[in-house]
């Protein structure tokens, strides 16, 4: 699997919604940006708790899924921004059930691992309400898997717009990115999938105890 880089973008944090800021909104850069343990250099999450850190290191959302919510939203200049959805990475042609927990990739210098699925959460719909109707969003992104995924960071490195997204080794071929979201973000595991799961050696830690939590 090997593909193009078309847009590389980091964001600030910015105000976002009354005190609250969020760095959702990505913008491209120029020329080559570092990529290190924690992400891309600069690039901010306002909230620490739940985004950045070596486990969410780097974001991809596909840009074929701008096109699926073109057909719902309309044709909103929103949805021309590689970023538009907190991705640090502008990809097409790949997606939530080819991409396995432990594929590796390399991204320009860098060697990324991709460990989770992304949560969706309510500043995806608060950041589309300014320009449509946004309602039901998230929702949308649980029922059909289109959630993008995160990445730790292997071997740091410089990326630019251009260079190639290309998959170097798989890890777990069972366990598609879109299966990991419907069975613990849909909430649709069988106990035999938590159980492995909360053993799978290269997916989230967080995501590992949260399978057996559920156990």
């Amino acid at each position: 699997m090997k593909h193009t880089i078309e847009a590389v973008c980091t964001g600030t944090a910015r105000p976002f919604n009354g005190a609250e800021t969020s760095a959702i909104a990505k913008r491209e850069r120029d020329g080559d940006v570092q990529i290190l343990r924690d992400g891309l250099a600069p690039d901010e999450q306002a909230d620490r708790r739940h985004h950045g850190g070596p486990e969410m290191a780097v974001h991809l959302y596909p840009l074929d899924h701008h096109d699926f919510w073109r057909d719902r939203l309309g044709d909103i200049d929103l949805l021309d921004q590689p970023g538009a959805f907190g991705s640090n990475l502008g990809v097409r042609g790949v997606n939530e059930t080819q991409v396995h927990i432990g594929d590796r990739f390399r991204v320009g210098g860098a060697v990324l691992e991709v460990n989770q699925p992304r949560k969706p959460c309510w500043k995806i719909e608060h950041r589309f309400a300014t320009v449509c109707e946004s309602e039901g969003m998230v929702a949308t992104i649980v029922k059909t898997g289109r959630s993008g995924w995160y990445f730790r960071v292997l071997e740091i490195g410089d990326v630019a717009a251009g260079d190639s997204f290309e998959r170097i080794e798989t890890g777990h071929e069972a366990w598609s990115v879109a299966r990991v979201f419907e069975a613990l973000m849909a909430g649709k595991a069988e106990r035999s999938e938590l159980e492995e799961l909360s053993q799978l050696e290269l997916l989230a830690p967080e995501l590992r105890q949260k399978a057996a939590e559920k156990l």
